[in-house]
């Protein structure tokens, strides 16, 4: 919930970089504290959202999340703006700097909207409200005979209005509305919520080059830097020579950082810079370095021998993770059982626009300018690393060249503040592709086990899962070998109606950085469940749409005995599988499936996945040529995300979810050679060219009324496992290992 005050009479706190003579501020704290000012001041509760009303009539709101083309930097202003009946012609968005007053900044695990957008409508009727009064006290009329229009207050009776510049000074002095006093809009008089036309605010500037990306941020009298890091993780310099490096034109010096030592957290990995006047000088002289490394626990790490202990390990009882039924006595009344085995490969984010950062050390202070998609983050990795105070580190965000989870770890930022406190100087610190596929906070790796026994009509009687994969917690603590906070991506909460379900997970350890990515655990997770529900429908010779309809069930709220966050989720955003059930029959039908005519090496294949609270179904028809090549002519997704702030938006995010979902599924591939990564740029790690992409991507969304979910991240988990579903029903040939290029199909 959220605490709304009027500051317009107290100035600014330092860092706020709104203006104008009308100001609000939220803070977003517990239910309790609403409307108890007091209360709030004295536990140091700070704002956490600021929107300011200028004379001139120029509205400004404080975008406390990052832009990397998911639209959270424009969406929660747009919220505020609808509620406030704003002209967003006059709205103007500025990007918090990293800062607890602004809340929790993280953009990450698509809960931006989710999170805010209750919140963002209490400040924007807020506004409105107090505009109002100020408009209805000029005029000698009750508030009640006053209404909105965009950006002015109208007095229908008499005809008059003034614009909201005109009564921003007025409304600046009066106290803010009570929560249960404010009238949010009902959903017929939104204006920008849910509309078509609401374009990214940034898309001016990006398309015509005016846009400031990471790789845009300079700093007077900077020097650039680009690091050799150590080939395998935790190898420490034996040796180095740096003479030849020093001859290149352009090279200042070279610098040794520590190497990092577990838990590695965010902090630079380590190695050696190489210091000059631009980026190829670096990249030069970096080059010509000869360094001799020593040997770290993980130079034995081999993917392939590793994937055979995963495998192993699927395969022997783990720590059950939930458990419906008896699934061991279901198993033992015999009859017809059904096995099978799934893996997935590291994956590696590749963003566009790599790994940068600028950052001066002065003084005990650090200002750095990050593409990062978690500000607070950057404090406080360069205040752990440097022995400073997480205030005395301020970070401005720019816009992202991509995301995807990556540039949540500020470890590049760390680096370029370490590198300016030995030199005195600011630093650019810039990675090359080479490093981002060498150097990244991997997905993980996955085996995963499942099996099922099915009774005369082909419906599982008892279902068993096992899951099997270096844990992200492993960045957080060098001990840890199981997925507990991983488990609800996917895993603990299987929507099908099956009397004896065990869900369970077995241990691994970790070789490289494991971290988040796009979709995270729900991609392995979602390609074992949804390609083994295909396998069994093909056993029981049923349709696929018909038989995942039955294994969903009929429409009821599934109890998942949840604790902790995922608890509190449920409550406002209970596992419907009615809802679920939507999504496919929506997808299915928009798919025209089993009504299209489809000749020989062409099939089509479903999969529906709830994740970040949305219910996505996706339909992917393929084309399997004479040389085994996979085209994709076709993908249809439906999903259900509840109430939806910007419609064109979602479309883009899911759009793009499928070419995302066609590179892990037909490429994707990182491995390991005596601990050091295989991959090193896009010949070798690719991502989906035009040629290879889906031709035609539909998108529906269900009109519902449900509070927002996510959509960043949903549309990923489906794609892989229908696109492997039409393979198998193209070729007849069942794959069960990703990426599809490992594997011949004709």
């Amino acid at each position: 919930m959220n605490i709304i005050e009027n500051v317009s009479r107290r100035g600014f706190l330092q860092g706020v970089v709104v203006s104008g003579v009308f100001v609000l501020s939220a803070r977003f704290v517990p239910e309790p504290l609403w409307a108890a000012e007091g209360e709030a001041a004295a536990a140091g509760i700070e704002p956490s959202l600021w929107m300011s009303i200028a004379s001139d009539g120029t509205v400004t709101i404080v975008a406390h999340r990052s832009e990397m083309g998911c639209g959270s930097r424009t969406a929660l202003p747009l919220v505020v703006a609808d509620e406030l009946d704003a002209d967003w012609s006059k709205v103007k968005i500025d990007q918090a700097i990293g800062d607890p007053k602004y809340g929790e900044q993280d953009t990450d695990g698509s809960h931006s909207v989710r999170s805010f957008f209750d919140q963002m409508r209490y400040v924007g009727a807020a506004g409105r409200a107090m505009l109002i009064s100020a408009a209805a006290a000029q005029w000698n009329v009750s508030p009640k005979e006053c209404t909105t229009e965009p950006h002015f207050v109208v007095h229908r009776a008499s005809g008059r209005k003034l614009g909201y510049g005109e009564l921003a000074a007025a409304a600046g002095k009066l106290p803010v509305p009570k929560k249960e006093d404010l009238q949010l809009k009902p959903k017929s008089e939104w204006r920008h919520i849910g509309k078509e036309s609401n374009a990214l605010f940034d898309l001016p500037d990006m398309v015509t080059g005016k846009a400031v990306f990471g790789m845009d941020a300079t700093m007077p009298g900077m020097v650039y830097a680009s690091i050799e890091h150590p080939p395998v993780l935790g190898q420490k310099i034996k040796s180095c020579d740096d003479k030849a490096a020093l001859k290149v034109p352009g090279v200042q010096k070279t610098v040794t950082i520590d190497t990092v030592t577990p838990p590695h957290l965010f902090k630079p990995l380590g190695g050696v810079a190489v210091i000059g006047d631009n980026t190829w000088a670096t990249f030069k002289g970096r080059k010509a370095l000869k360094i001799e490394w020593d040997s770290s626990p993980h130079s034995s790490y081999n993917s392939a021998e590793f994937r055979k202990t995963l495998e192993t390990t699927s395969r022997q009882p783990g720590k059950v993770v939930r458990n419906v039924g008896d699934v061991d006595a279901a198993f033992a009344k015999g009859g017809k059982i059904i096995e099978a085995e799934y893996y997935t490969p590291h994956l590696a984010h590749v963003s566009m626009e790599p790994p940068v950062a600028v950052a001066e050390y002065r003084d005990g202070k650090v200002l750095a300018w990050a593409p990062t998609q978690n500000p607070q983050a950057v404090q406080e990795t360069i205040s752990g690393v440097l022995g400073i105070k997480k205030e005395d580190v301020t970070c401005h965000v720019t816009l992202l060249g991509g995301g995807f989870g990556r540039k949540s770890k500020p470890d590049q930022v760390a680096e370029a503040a370490v590198l300016s406190k030995q030199l005195g100087k600011p630093v650019k610190v810039v990675w090359t592709r080479e490093d981002d596929i060498h150097f990244d906070y991997f997905h993980s790796v996955a085996a995963m086990y499942l099996k099922a026994a099915v009774g005369a009509d082909g419906k599982p009687t008892a279902w068993l899962q096992r899951t099997v994969y270096p844990p992200i917690g492993s960045t957080f603590d060098a001990a840890a070998k199981y997925a507990d906070d991983e488990m609800g991506l996917g895993w603990n909460n299987l929507p099908f109606d099956i009397p004896n379900h065990r869900a369970e997970n077995g241990p691994a350890d970790y070789h490289v950085r494991i971290g988040w990515f796009r979709s995270v655990a729900n991609i392995y997770h979602a390609f074992a469940i949804h390609s083994f529900a295909d396998e069994l429908a093909h056993a029981a010779k049923k349709d696929p749409v018909q038989y995942l309809l039955d294994l969903i069930g009929p429409g009821r709220i599934v109890n998942l005995d949840l604790k902790g966050d995922e608890a509190e989720d449920a409550k406002s955003y209970p596992l419907d599988t009615a809802r679920l059930r939507r999504v496919v029959e929506m997808a299915a039908d928009k798919a025209g499936w089993g009504k299209r005519p489809m000749g020989k090496g062409r099939g089509m294949g479903i999969a529906a996945h709830r994740s970040f609270l949305t219910y996505v179904a996706t339909v992917v028809e393929v084309e399997v040529d004479s040389k085994g090549q996979v085209h994709i002519p076709n993908v249809w997704t439906a999903l259900d995300a509840g109430t939806v702030v910007s419609p064109d938006n979602i479309r883009n995010q899911f759009e793009g979810a499928a070419v995302f979902g066609t590179s892990l599924a037909l490429f994707g591939e990182i491995t390991a050679t005596n601990g050091a990564i295989n991959q090193s740029n896009f010949h070798n790690y690719q991502v989906t060219r035009m040629s290879r992409a889906p031709r035609h991507i539909e998108v529906h969304i269900v009109e519902s009324d449900a509070p927002p979910a996510g959509v960043g991240e949903p549309g990923v988990p489906p794609f892989a496992p229908a696109l492997y579903n039409a393979v198998f029903a193209a070729t007849g040939k069942r794959v069960r290992e990703l990426p599809l290029s490992r594997t011949k199909l004709v």
